[in-house]
């Protein structure tokens, strides 16, 4: 066979294997109805790309979700996370989207009902020992009430979509401690704040696994990427806009959060 010949054959046969593995990708998505509910790190607040139909709920397109579903193509997507979301929100907002023909459900939450932004301020703005102070008082909310708060929430999902698969995700360190950051806050505010974390994602995972849902921890994923990292950095330190700070940017999204879900889903 011709050399020209040959390689066009082979060419063609290569663009056929990528255009099947494409569909059965595509095909493997066939019939699930998808549900992206939780706060603003499954919203993507410091991704950017923000929907123009989003508003204050800073809904990304960089957003694990989005990419799932833009990869994935299920047959429905209901894209209802929100930047400061509660429990309680996701209870009165969100849950409208479920129903028992939903068979996929992603969830971050906890971090604002346990005071995740006023806590970072305090240790930004504040003394050492103010900051220290606020992160034992969070802490204690996320060992002592906020496990009633994700019992009752997961069971309301679990009653409005009894077919669905739940993934709840948990929160990454936010520091690289010593790291290679010479200004911002101190060691011991940094080792507090990932300490917190720790309880955080230790509730977190308890309750989902009570509930029956599975739990995928991040901090492993986001380990030497994280703020004062010597790799790149899948976290913004502070930034503008203001909210934007202490979130995962578009890496975090897509090479922290989006394989450890796609590999849950």
């Amino acid at each position: 066979m011709p050399r020209i010949r040959a390689a066009a054959v082979a060419f063609t046969a290569a663009a056929l294997t990528v255009t099947t593995l494409a569909a059965a990708t595509q095909a493997s998505a066939a019939g699930v109805n998808y549900a992206a509910l939780g706060d603003s790190y499954s919203a993507g607040v410091g991704s950017g790309s923000y929907t123009s139909d989003s508003g204050s709920c800073s809904r990304s397109t960089k957003a694990y979700p989005y990419l799932w579903k833009t990869a994935h193509a299920p047959s429905s997507f209901a894209f209802v996370a929100c930047s400061g979301a509660k429990t309680g929100d996701v209870a009165a907002n969100q849950l409208g989207v479920l129903n028992s023909s939903t068979t996929l459900v992603s969830i971050t939450i906890g971090g604002n009902d346990a005071g995740f932004a006023s806590t970072m301020q305090t240790c930004v703005l504040d003394s050492e020992s103010s900051c220290l102070s606020a992160v034992n008082a969070a802490k204690s909310y996320a060992t002592n009430t906020l496990p009633g708060q994700l019992a009752g929430l997961y069971g309301q999902i679990r009653a409005k979509a009894p077919n669905a698969k739940v993934v709840v995700l948990g929160y990454p360190h936010l520091y690289q401690v010593p790291g290679t950051c010479v200004f911002g806050i101190s060691n011991t505010k940094r080792t507090a704040i990932n300490g917190a974390a720790d309880t955080l994602d230790t509730v977190i995972a308890k309750q989902a696994a009570n509930a029956g849902f599975t739990f995928q921890d991040v901090r492993t994923a986001f380990s030497g990427h994280e703020i004062c990292g010597s790799s790149s950095q899948w976290l913004n330190s502070t930034t503008l806009p203001i909210s934007d700070s202490y979130h995962p940017n578009a890496s975090g999204q897509a090479s922290g959060y989006l394989p450890l879900f796609s590999a849950a889903a």
